[in-house]
């Protein structure tokens, strides 16, 4: 097992990742930032190195600064976190070189199952259902053109390195793709440097459901079952729950094991995810695999008792899986608590939190970093807690999200709070009656 972990992250997944390094007798390097050097992250770990300025480019995306701190204080592994470095294939090799143990997944790995349009192929070499489109990079618009006939209209093109909604485009009539294919491409050339497109038929209203899997160096995978991660925004996800209220158990069990065939036809080591687009059929095809953590593993980890940090770093150390398939017994929710304004279409709101109080009791948890006095810095991603509960089925988990949040006070700063609220009493929601475009339709009430 190893001695020493560096978490090359910050914020909640830092401070939760240090939390299971502990309990299992390891010591831990936090990094940070200038802007982060009163995070809790940096308080709780036995050492800290900062590794840069506030700017992500120069701290947490600095693959330099990073294997320094680990060297300096001999940590002999990283983990990644989600976000940042976690899909990064150079880094993950740079790790290797240094004789570093990347508790994720391969160089090689992420090249292949990162890059989208490879993904696809390969699972389609799988026999893992995918959605109709185009064979590979798309090299023009006449190209563009032919494809979206032969599929149908409307399409999706894709920035085959894209993430987080970026370089995305729905197409729905060969009028718009020009323009459409130059702004997609314009975005994911800023955002990824690589501006490779590829395109797919578009799954109207779909769920968006993902399989938790875990695989160890002996080629065995598990799946921990279903998260249901439907309620989006400008495809970045607001609330997750397992299970999915649209799943059924014959399904769950066709789902679960087209994650496993994939995931054991490319020998997948470590914590992942297969994420699929379910239509209104129940028909699912793949969209793409994350080779990480995943931001919403808590409901997961709730309704198996299963620690998911714990199983990722014992797979990185070369102990078995288990080799079980899991289903949920019970029912969990996780609702993200962005520093963001819904009133105001869900403006940044950085700043100091001058009161808090948080939300406890039976069934109900929270992963945040920050405390009363903790000033949100604005160079990072906006999200500053998550709250999960768990319940014994979906009416109950419901009922007691109500209740947390209605004790859960943030104050100095404006927060996704009442959005959370207002979702937990929407009819539709309630009756487990949405879909990806669930955000499209749903409007703030004014209290």
């Amino acid at each position: 097992m190893f001695k020493k972990i560096l978490i090359a992250n910050r914020g909640e997944i830092a401070l939760r990742i240090i939390r299971t390094c502990k309990e299992m007798g390891i010591k831990t390097v936090a990094v940070y930032s200038l802007a982060d050097q009163e995070s809790l992250h940096v308080k709780f770990a036995d050492e800290a190195v900062c590794i840069g300025p506030a700017s992500s480019a120069e701290s947490y995306l600095k693959i330099s600064n990073i294997i320094a701190a680990a060297e300096i204080t001999n940590a002999d592994a990283i983990h990644p976190g989600y976000g940042f470095l976690s899909e990064n294939s150079r880094f993950s090799n740079i790790c290797k070189e240094h004789k570093i143990k990347f508790i994720g997944a391969s160089d090689k790995m992420i090249q292949r199952m990162g890059d989208k349009a490879s993904a696809i192929a390969t699972m389609k070499e799988a026999g893992v259902p995918t959605i109709p489109g185009s064979e590979g990079i798309i090299k023009s618009v006449p190209e563009a053109k032919k494809i979206a006939k032969k599929i149908g209209y409307p399409v999706m093109i894709k920035a085959t390195a894209g993430g987080g909604g970026k370089g995305m485009r729905a197409v729905w009539n060969e009028e718009e793709l020009q323009d459409l294919w130059e702004s997609a491409k314009q975005e994911a050339l800023a955002s990824f440097g690589n501006d490779d497109m590829y395109m797919e038929k578009l799954v109207e209203n779909p769920r968006h459901i993902e399989i938790q899997i875990i695989g160890d160096k002996y080629g065995k995978v598990c799946h921990l079952s279903e998260r249901d991660c439907s309620i989006q925004r400008r495809h970045q996800k607001l609330t997750e729950e397992t299970p999915s209220p649209f799943m059924t158990d014959k399904l769950r069990e066709k789902m679960g094991e087209a994650a496993v065939k994939a995931s054991e036809y490319i020998k997948y080591e470590g914590a992942g995810t297969i994420e699929f687009l379910v239509d209104k059929n129940r028909n699912f095809y793949f969209m793409e695999m994350n080779t990480r953590i995943q931001v919403e593993h808590p409901i997961t980890e709730q309704v198996i008792d299963y620690d998911l940090i714990k199983e990722q770093i014992k797979v990185a150390a070369g102990i078995r899986v288990s080799g079980k398939h899991y289903f949920p017994k019970l029912h969990s929710i996780e609702c993200r608590i962005n520093a963001e304004d819904p009133y105001k279409d869900f403006r940044p709101s950085p700043g100091k939190i001058t009161n808090l109080h948080l939300p406890g009791g039976h069934g109900v948890r929270l992963d945040t970093h920050v405390y009363s006095g903790y000033t949100i810095p604005s160079s990072y991603d906006s999200m500053i807690a998550k709250l999960i509960v768990t319940a014994q089925n979906r009416e109950e988990a419901i009922q007691k999200m109500r209740r947390a949040l209605d004790e859960f006070v943030i104050e100095g700063i404006k927060t996704t709070i009442p959005f959370h609220r207002q979702l937990m009493d929407d009819p539709n929601y309630i009756a487990g009656n949405y879909t990806t475009k669930f955000m499209e339709e749903f409007k703030m009430k004014e209290v």
